[in-house]
């Protein structure tokens, strides 16, 4: 067989590979990213690579228009390596993990609210699930020669009931030589039992008094990205933070793309090791930021929804997306670290959250636990926006849940300059009323690459409120401006010439853009009031909104209220809390008491099937307008859009 090297550009990576190797997956081995939000179709064009040197056989897709291709551009994922190459990578194919660690600015979006440490202290709650206690044993002697073993564990059941402690293997092999490295002054690290009565389980032996250095890491594993936190378990704090993209999105957006490369023979077992890898990738680097010792790491606690998970567990997935939609597991026992590949000692505790459902999983548990929802009598509605769309009604009583199938518009799938929220990307953005000239404003403030998910959002409604497009996302053909053009029988508004961008094409928003979109946010409005529906209750019954989702950080309520994604509601009842995934993963480090609760929650989160809830396809068609079919659900828009038409 004939084998051929590439080279990519800028990463300057090199790899060798057989004859008729898809481009895509050679870009893989290489550890190169390239977008692929159809998993390799053909269908999103977001695999767009440049051919510098050498030739490819490709099918061409209706994706690249003809300047791409005679310019040299290709699909990475329908081109096939028939000779040595020299592949650039443009900016707009790939990722740029920077601006996932940036502080998050002040924006009009709903008032912030974070887990208050002094809170849970004052609460009682402040009892991490592992502790460290000092100990100064009595050495051996001819009148005292019992096991080490024995010695450590009768002077630990001074505090604790002997009949309530154990260890394994791996720790007794530690203990007879740390107890005489400082003369049988040692610290033993004890995971708290989950339920009264269980046992505490010594889980690490260390030489010295190491009390004051005990540490958690709470990680979320996103379908798109993966974020880790440092936890100081004596003060509370959070020592550093690191976010990265989860190295799976080179094998498909969305997870069923995910569950379906993973049923390929080996898929499993190569899709895991990208997402332990990526893991690893942020262990690293926050353990690194914090300065510390990773010995005195003592549990890593982890948050995903049901796919993630059981891709990190290498737990076959295949059946989450066929009828009935069966996890393998709703609840895990604790793992050891080491043995899911992380790199942490072998002592340490991996504590993964519940899931509830196919697809409502640990993420959406750990943002219900860790935001307070689950001990509160007030009325709320929970909303999870990401890659996905999740809900959840209730209060401390009882709970309904759902997931909204929204599609990768928010993440800038299906839309023909989409991208993530990196540099480059469109995030604001205002009109003329007079002339329809944009102004724009993109992440990092450079030349505009694309459009993000809050920039659409943010676009679609200032476009629909100024009257540029009607309520089925049309453009007005008879606004005097070059901005609304035709091309290829779509019509299209020109954001930014070819010369002011950063992808040297000029970048614009189509009819089939805002379509996506007003589909992607149909799904997740009428989720919300399926749900709503089916528990007996409307929006006016809740008292309070509580968002999450890292997309859902950028979003501006006011413009997400105009399209119709998020009800019309009063946003000083709307709460953010960020990364709930994140936030219940380090709740879960720093009080033992959710993680005795959250069995107990997860039985009572009853979960809808939307798409066999009949009633979910009348809302949905319902809300396939801006911003809905009734503007009578809208008053506060609909007086404002009164206001503008008088004015015309």
């Amino acid at each position: 067989m004939d084998y051929h090297k590439i080279r990519f550009l800028p990463h300057n990576r090199e790899i060798t590979v057989p004859d008729r190797e898809i481009l895509i997956r050679a870009a893989m081995e290489a550890g190169v990213h390239v977008n692929a939000s159809c998993g390799g179709e053909g269908v999103c064009g977001k695999c767009r690579v440049l051919i510098e040197e050498g030739t490819v056989e490709d099918g061409i897709t209706e994706q690249l228009d003809k300047e791409d291709i005679d310019n040299g551009y290709r699909l990475a994922c329908k081109s096939l390596v028939i000779g040595d190459l020299v592949v650039r990578i443009p900016t707009e194919s790939t990722v740029d993990s920077s601006v996932l660690n940036r502080q998050l600015t002040s924006r009009r979006t709903a008032r912030i609210k974070q887990p208050d440490f002094n809170t849970l202290k004052e609460e009682g709650l402040f009892v991490p699930p592992v502790e460290k206690i000092y100990l100064e044993l009595p050495e051996p002697e001819e009148q005292d020669n019992q096991p080490d073993v024995s010695r450590l564990v009768s002077n630990l059941a001074q505090q604790y009931d002997e009949h309530r402690l154990e260890l394994n293997l791996p720790v007794i092999r530690k203990i007879p030589d740390i107890l005489r490295e400082d003369n049988f002054r040692v610290t033993a690290t004890l995971e708290r039992p989950v339920r009264e009565g269980g046992k505490n389980r010594i889980i690490n032996v260390q030489s010295g008094d190491t009390t004051d250095r005990n540490y958690a890491i709470a990680m979320d594993i996103g379908t798109t990205t993966i974020y880790g936190q440092m936890i100081d378990l004596v003060s509370g704090e959070s020592l550093s933070q690191y976010g990265d993209f989860n190295g799976q999105i080179s094998y498909g957006e969305d997870v069923i793309t995910r569950i379906m490369y993973a049923e390929k023979p080996g898929g499993l077992e190569k899709i895991n090791a990208v997402v332990i890898e990526t893991i690893n990738r942020v262990i690293e680097k926050i353990i690194q930021k914090a300065a510390i010792d990773p010995e005195n790491i003592s549990a890593i606690t982890l948050a995903g929804n049901t796919t993630m998970t059981q891709l990190m567990l290498k737990v076959n997935p295949r059946y989450i997306r066929r009828s009935p939609y069966v996890p393998a597991a709703t609840l895990y026992p604790p793992i050891n670290a080491a043995d899911l590949g992380m790199n942490l000692g072998t002592h340490v505790a991996a504590l993964v959250y519940p899931q509830v459902s196919s697809y409502v999983g640990g993420d959406i548990v750990a943002g219900v636990m860790g935001s307070g929802m689950y001990r509160t009598e007030k009325l709320t509605l929970y909303l999870d926006i990401g890659t996905n769309a999740e809900v959840v009604i209730g209060n401390k009583d009882w709970m309904a849940c759902a997931a909204c199938s929204a599609g990768p518009a928010f993440e800038g799938g299906g839309i023909k300059f989409g991208m993530r929220a990196t540099k480059g990307a469109v995030e604001d953005f205002s009109i003329d009323p007079n002339t329809f000239e944009p102004m724009l404003m993109t992440v990092g403030n450079v030349k505009p690459k694309g459009i993000c998910g809050s920039g659409l959002i943010t676009m679609v409604a200032v476009l629909f409120e100024t009257g540029i497009i009607n309520s089925q996302g049309k453009f007005n053909r008879d606004l005097d401006t070059n901005r609304i053009r035709e091309d290829n029988n779509v019509y299209e508004y020109v954001l930014a010439l070819k010369e002011e961008t950063g992808v040297d094409r000029d970048i614009v928003l189509t009819e089939i853009d805002i379509d996506n979109l007003i589909r992607a946010k149909g799904s997740i409005y009428s989720g919300c009031m399926t749900l709503l529906e089916e528990v007996g209750l409307g929006i006016t019954d809740i008292e309070q909104i509580i968002l999450a989702g890292g997309f859902g950080s950028y979003v501006d309520l006011e413009k997400a209220m105009t399209i119709g994604l998020l009800p019309e509601i009063d946003p000083d009842k709307v709460t953010f809390v960020g990364n709930g995934s994140l936030m219940g993963a380090k709740m879960s480090s720093l009080t033992n008491r959710i993680r005795q609760d959250v069995a107990e929650v997860t039985k009572m989160m009853t979960n809808f099937e939307l798409s066999e809830t009949q009633s979910f396809m009348d809302h949905y068609v319902a809300a396939l307008f801006l911003p809905h079919t009734d503007i009578g659900l809208f008053p506060k828009l609909k007086e404002r859009l009164d206001v503008q038409k008088a004015g015309r």
